[in-house]
């Protein structure tokens, strides 16, 4: 998968940002007529890419096409996967639509990085709004990517807002003739391309735990680090933006396994009933994690706040020892003539030893009493 680029700085600044783009879009879609896809902004669009894979049980052809000849392919083989990467250019879209007879609004959706995951039935195919999630290179970012899958008669189309995906396992079955996918129909691939999505979740998951388990240790140990309390927030996005992804998913798979349609075979009941259980599986563990966070937060406050406390104590500690001694300098400090002490041979030392001996008492004091 192609490393992407990582947003630098306040840890703040990427959610923010996520907000203030979704707010743009919005306003340049004010207006426009229903059905009107509009493109991916250019930071986030790329060209372009068509590719198909047309296989069977003993027949497989893969190569990339023009979105011209899409024509040629589309119908022939037992089951058709045309997968389009990148989502700036609107006339592919609506080549790709029209090649595969999609409605207009369906179009608007794959178009629309910001729509949430859902299924929508049509009468000659089904749409899934997926997000797909992975984390940059080496970078502990998480990613969203908008993903659609159309489901035809022997047909799966999926589009992909960049190049680069968790499908390359799908292809290595598909090219390699491995397990059950060459001998089952396009119900069986897209079954498959959503399981890869969500079986992708585990692994960002585990990511997340492992840091999780990084802050419990650093919590404790460095209570007052600045950046703690940062990690903290930036893992708690991480998953807020999990949870966003994939609480939907769960109507959508649920919905599945209820939908009539003559596109997806009663045998594939189980293998939905399955995505269902891992997904089920993800959002009561992003909901262990955001109670963890919360818990983290809550103890690296309490410990921070408790230092802050031993702090205080010291100081008014030493506050308090002082005010006798400022006494007594305050006093022998105004000069007056007739103070009978000042003419005392002794009276310097006497003052220093009695302000000696009322601080030691009293640290004597605060001892015993355990201050």
């Amino acid at each position: 998968m192609p490393e992407r680029k990582k947003i630098t700085g306040n840890p703040v600044y990427p959610l923010i940002q996520s907000g203030m783009r979704l707010f743009r879009w919005n306003q340049k879609d004010v207006g426009l007529p229903p059905g009107v896809p509009v493109p991916a902004k250019p930071v986030d669009s790329q060209p372009s890419k068509i590719s198909i894979f047309r296989y069977g049980p003993s027949e497989l052809e893969e190569k990339e096409t023009p979105v011209e000849k899409l024509n040629t392919v589309a119908g022939r083989g037992p089951v058709l996967w045309c997968n389009c990467d990148g989502l700036g250019d609107s006339e592919v879209l609506q080549s790709i639509g029209k090649t595969f007879s999609l409605h207009d609004l369906v179009i608007e959706d794959i178009a629309n990085t910001y729509q949430r995951p859902k299924l929508e039935e049509h009468d000659e195919y089904l749409l899934f709004v997926l997000k797909m999630i992975y984390q940059s290179g080496n970078s502990q970012e998480i990613l969203s990517e908008h993903v659609c899958l159309v489901l035809q008669q022997g047909i799966v189309l999926s589009f992909q807002e960049r190049h680069g995906d968790v499908f390359d396992l799908i292809r290595d079955r598909i090219r390699k003739s491995k397990g059950r996918i060459r001998k089952m129909g396009a119900d069986y691939l897209a079954y498959a391309l959503m399981d890869a999505v969500v079986d992708n979740y585990f692994n960002v998951m585990e990511n997340c735990a492992e840091e999780i388990e990084s802050l419990e240790s650093e919590v404790i140990a460095a209570p007052a680090n600045g950046d703690t309390s940062a990690k903290i927030h930036a893992l708690r996005r991480k998953v807020i933006l999990l949870r966003r992804s994939i609480w939907p998913l769960r109507e959508v798979i649920n919905s599945l396994m209820r939908v009539e349609s003559a596109l997806i075979d009663p045998g594939m009941l189980p293998y939905f009933r399955d995505l269902y259980d891992h997904t089920i599986q993800i959002i009561e563990t992003l909901e262990t994690f955001r109670e963890v966070l919360s818990g983290l937060l809550d103890i690296y406050m309490t410990v921070v706040s408790n230092k802050m406390n031993e702090v205080m104590k010291v100081l008014t500690i030493i506050a308090t020892i002082f005010i006798p001694l400022s006494f007594i300098a305050g006093v022998y400090g105004m000069n007056f003539t007739y103070m009978p002490e000042l003419g005392l041979r002794w009276g310097y030392f006497g003052a220093l030893g009695l302000m000696a001996t009322i601080a030691l008492g009293m640290i004597i004091y605060f001892r015993f009493r355990k201050f």
